[in-house]
């Protein structure tokens, strides 16, 4: 398999960081600190996690010249008000590196080092890990979900790609009717470009390769878009859901965890139209691009346009992205279409 050595390396950053958010998570859930002026647990979560992986890849691949373009830097955590907060972060990655058989003990500057080796552009030539350290910040929050979402461009090219999602159920998030035995809860979804997707339980078990939804009836079709009224544009959402004739209500849920639930067909419509301004960043969806086109789905702009991860930090778009099975695509590209053109028509704005 191409990108084997990688595609090992990314697999096991991406299981540690996610068992070190668990931590974080379950210590957020059980205390007071969701009061929105204390954003510590979320920030040792979201520096933990780039840190760990970053350290876990370069530990890996030591022959290989590394470049990670990420979400943070550690100038904040440089300031001495911030040195607490550091002591927690270094506390709980070692504590996290201990339990996987690491004898290292990780200073506060080797923690400093692994978060700035993130500061990378990205761009057409050679290789860059692309990661999100914490994919769905409010939905880990909440206790929600999230993602710990890396992937690998090779000469501007997305071609591996691994989703860990700590609080999605291993059973399909459409079926109701779960039995206790279905109920556990991790997944982790990885892909390499031409050899398909696969989904395996956080613990290591049940691994099995994934599918997007075979529906070709729009009607019979249920979609997915960002829980966070920031990241899509509801109103535009339900136009295109009526054009196309789907008849159950939109699958609200934070993060690239939508890209994981769609390679394994929970649902087969995947809509995010972000408010004017807003500009994609590559992190958002170069994983979850990846998992969920090799496991059959087709993902454009809403132009119809391939997305490109090649041009630095950010994804230049036509508006916003969809993502489907190949049959149901150009349905719900003249739905889009149609409907973005309603929307910009004088006649859909309010007179003054």
């Amino acid at each position: 398999m191409a990108y084997e050595k990688e595609l090992a390396a990314a697999k096991k950053a991406v299981i540690i960081a996610s068992r070190f958010c668990q931590k974080v998570q379950k210590v957020l859930l059980q205390s007071d600190v969701q009061s929105k002026s204390d954003k510590s647990p979320v920030t040792v979560a979201d520096y933990g996690s780039q840190a760990l992986v970053s350290y876990v890849l370069e530990k890996e691949l030591p022959s290989e010249s590394f470049s990670l373009v990420a979400e943070e830097d550690s100038g904040d955590l440089r300031n001495d008000s911030s040195q607490e907060v550091l002591q927690r972060i270094r506390e709980l990655m070692n504590d996290t590196l201990k339990s996987d058989g690491e004898s290292k003990v990780l200073s506060a500057e080797d923690v400093l080092t692994a978060i700035d080796s993130g500061k990378s552009e990205g761009g057409p030539l050679g290789r860059h890990w692309v990661l999100d350290p914490i994919d769905g910040t409010k939905g880990f929050v909440r206790g929600d979900q999230y993602a710990i979402a890396l992937a690998l461009l090779d000469e501007g090219k997305v071609v591996l790609g691994v989703l860990g999602c700590p609080n999605l159920p291993l059973a399909s998030i459409a079926n109701t009717d779960q039995s206790s035995s279905e109920n556990q809860v991790g997944c982790l979804f990885y892909a390499t470009i031409g050899s398909g997707t696969y989904m395996q339980s956080l613990d290591g078990s049940s691994h099995k390769k994934v599918h997007v939804s075979a529906i070709e009836n729009p009607a019979e079709a249920s979609f997915f878009e960002s829980f966070e009224a920031a990241h899509t544009t509801f109103s535009l959402s339900g136009s295109i859901a009526t054009k196309l004739g789907v008849k159950a209500p939109p699958v609200r849920i934070d993060s690239q965890a939508k890209y994981g639930a769609l390679s394994r067909g929970d649902g087969a419509i995947y809509l995010r139209f972000p408010h004017k301004g807003y500009r994609e960043k590559i992190w958002d969806h170069a994983a979850g691009c990846i998992v969920v086109t090799e496991a059959g789905a087709v993902v454009t702009d809403a132009a119809g346009k391939p997305l490109d991860f090649s041009k630095g930090k950010f994804l230049d778009l036509d508006t916003g992205i969809i993502v489907t099975n190949q049959k149901l695509m150009p349905l719900l590209l003249k739905a889009v279409q149609d409907s973005l053109r309603e929307a910009s028509s004088p006649q859909a704005s309010p007179s003054m």
